[in-house]
């Protein structure tokens, strides 16, 4: 017993996290209308609920439901044993709702319109934890104008626990009833009592046949009313189904029961908004796919854009990052004669400038000499700021404004269909699309420097490994080697041992002419080799660049409310499937049905 009581309360404390978490999700507003009018049907839920929690310890409000002349009244007298409404099997008798309950049992509680009633005090054993309601028919022909009963009797069904639905052989296939108690069973359990018993034949298995589909229905009793009250009233006790009915009436809706039938009434009820939402909202999935999809193609447009635009300007800058690339390259290779051909290479223009100073006979060429060097400094150093600069012209770069606007038209369309405003997108002007490029001007810039510095030092690295380095300063070496030795072996061999002459001032003014050309050649293969390297990194360095540039893309209020809005869809598919968990795990007292279909309309309507 202790453990089933810890149960209980585990369930009770998980419709406690339900109902807090609904709160959550039914609280702020949205650019997207469809999930404003959802929070507003919860919202409206969460007000029910309330009044349902208000009345957890008031007695539970059962009524009676059905057709012209199926003996609701008569159920109702025998129930309590006394006549208290006036009852009839051939035309409408319940013309105003009659609300019958102990003598000492507080109706305030219940939060009922007791104006709209006829009160009957009577103290019986099925009123101790009960309120009855003999409600008036649904199928008069009359219609739901103001003050009619059909309009009292759905203003009053909200406010019950459970339903008593009265039938009998000619009645319970009619199909106006059956759509009532559809739209009014929502959040109530259900009692299926065929009535006139002693004239009717039983038919419980038709009937439960009709209302499969739309009702689970556990159990349908066959009562004769007019016998039950006339047993009673001689003292003796009714037997068979309507003996079954009393006791479901005193025993199962006694106060213990009470508290599990309005939490499983509150998760059907709850259900049945969420629902409802999840339908509204999911008529929008395929127009939000749609818009989505069509906001990624003209980022990736724009993506594209902005990169051919990073990789012109990048490009414009090569010799910058060459002349970076290979003074990193010699800081790692070391002192090797390759390196030195390359650190050569790298400061052929300071070499230049020293030997054209040598050349200066008098004060004036040395004065004239230097002037050229330095204005040709000063050009050289000219260029390295402009390339330089070029990070700043990228990080400013502005979004083509064609695609902008071939953008909104196209994502204008799609707004409308996903029930979002237009305004979304056509309210941010391009002015304000560059107020924010500025902004983001100084962290893409320093992005794009680090990134710069980093494919620098990775292809540094990459051409400074041990075969490249290996290669090169073999070829080099090679060269050299083969010319020391053609001329040691004419020296030593051929020229003392054959008599052959030494080798003239020709062959070594040819072998280092050739020995110059040769490394101009090994330079030049080495530089294209990391021109390629650089080239294909950069293409990846632009595309990078100009991914990271457009973050946030260029409508954001767009993209935050399509991230709400999926965020809040998933909360409610979760909210939905933590209720319908919930309510198959509350099970109620045996004998008590439910709508199998649940609706929300009276809810969503404002009801």
């Amino acid at each position: 017993m202790q453990n089933a009581e810890l149960i209980q309360i585990e369930l009770f404390a998980q419709v406690d996290e339900l109902l807090r978490r609904l709160r959550q999700w039914g609280e702020g507003e949205s650019d997207w209308e469809p999930l404003n009018h959802s929070r507003a049907v919860v919202r409206r839920l969460l007000g029910r609920l309330e009044t349902l929690r208000v009345r957890l310890e008031a007695p539970l409000v059962v009524a009676t439901f059905g057709g012209t002349g199926t003996g609701k009244s008569s159920l109702v007298n025998a129930l309590v044993g006394e006549e208290v409404s006036k009852s009839g099997r051939e035309r409408p008798t319940t013309r105003r709702p009659t609300l019958i309950a102990q003598s000492k049992t507080e109706l305030e509680p219940l939060n009922l319109p007791l104006g709209e009633f006829d009160i009957v005090r009577v103290n019986s054993p099925v009123l101790r934890d009960t309120v009855l309601i003999d409600c008036p028919d649904p199928d008069t022909n009359e219609a739901e104008t103001s003050g009619s009963n059909l309009e009292i009797l759905r203003q009053m069904l909200p406010h019950c626990d459970v339903l008593i639905y009265t039938s009998t052989q000619q009645k319970y296939r009619n199909a106006r009833i059956v759509d009532e108690l559809n739209l009014a069973s929502t959040g109530c359990r259900l009692v299926f009592v065929q009535t006139h018993a002693d004239v009717d034949a039983d038919v419980r298995e038709d009937w439960r046949t009709q209302l499969s589909g739309r009702f689970d229905v556990p159990e349908l009793f066959f009562v004769d009313s007019v016998k039950a009250l006339a047993d009673q009233q001689s003292g003796e006790r009714p037997g068979g189904d309507f003996a079954r009915l009393q006791d479901l009436l005193t025993t199962q809706f006694a106060s213990v029961e009470r508290i599990r039938i309005r939490r499983a009434n509150l998760l059907d009820l709850t259900e049945a908004a969420l629902t409802r939402c999840d339908e509204l909202l999911a008529r929008y999935d395929k127009p939000l796919d749609e818009l989505e999809a069509g906001l990624v193609t003209h980022q990736q447009k724009m993506s594209a854009d902005m990169s051919r635009q990073l990789r012109t300007q990048l490009e414009s800058s090569r010799h910058l990052w060459e002349q970076r690339i290979l003074t990193s390259v010699t800081s790692l290779w070391g002192i090797s004669p390759f390196s030195s051909l390359l650190r050569l290479y790298n400061g052929l223009g300071a070499i230049i400038a020293s030997a054209s100073l040598l050349r200066a006979r008098s004060g004036a060429q040395l004065v004239l000499v230097g002037a050229m060097q330095g204005t040709k400094w000063l050009t050289s150093r000219k260029k390295d700021r402009d390339a330089e600069a070029s990070f700043e012209d990228a990080a400013g770069m502005e979004l083509n404004e064609n695609l902008v606007q071939e953008a909104r038209l196209i994502l204008s369309g799609h707004l409308h269909d996903a029930a979002l405003d237009t305004a979304i997108v056509e309210q941010t002007s391009m002015d304000e699309m560059r107020s924010e490029s500025a902004r983001m001007q100084g962290r893409f810039l320093a992005h794009a420097k680090q990134r710069i510095d980093t494919v620098i030092e990775e292809l540094a690295r990459r051409n400074s490994g041990p075969i490249a380095r290996g290669w090169y300063e073999l070829l080099l070496l090679g060269y050299v080697g083969y010319v020391f030795y053609r001329a040691g072996r004419n020296f030593f061999y051929d020229s003392a041992i054959l008599g052959k002459d030494l080798l003239t001032v020709d062959y070594y003014v040819s072998a280092g002419i050739f020995f110059l050309l040769w490394s101009v050649t090994l330079v030049i293969c080495f530089c294209r080799r990391l021109r390629r390297g650089l080239n294909k990194e950069i293409g990846k360095l632009a595309g990078e660049l100009a991914s990271q540039k457009l973050t946030g893309g260029p409508f954001p209020r767009l993209e935050e409310t399509l991230k709400e809005v999926r965020v809040e869809r998933s909360r409610l598919t979760q909210l939905k499937e933590m209720c319908s968990q919930l309510r198959d795990d509350f099970a109620t007292a045996p004998g008590l049905g439910a709508p199998s279909q649940l609706n929300a309309e009276r809810l969503d309507s404002g009801v």
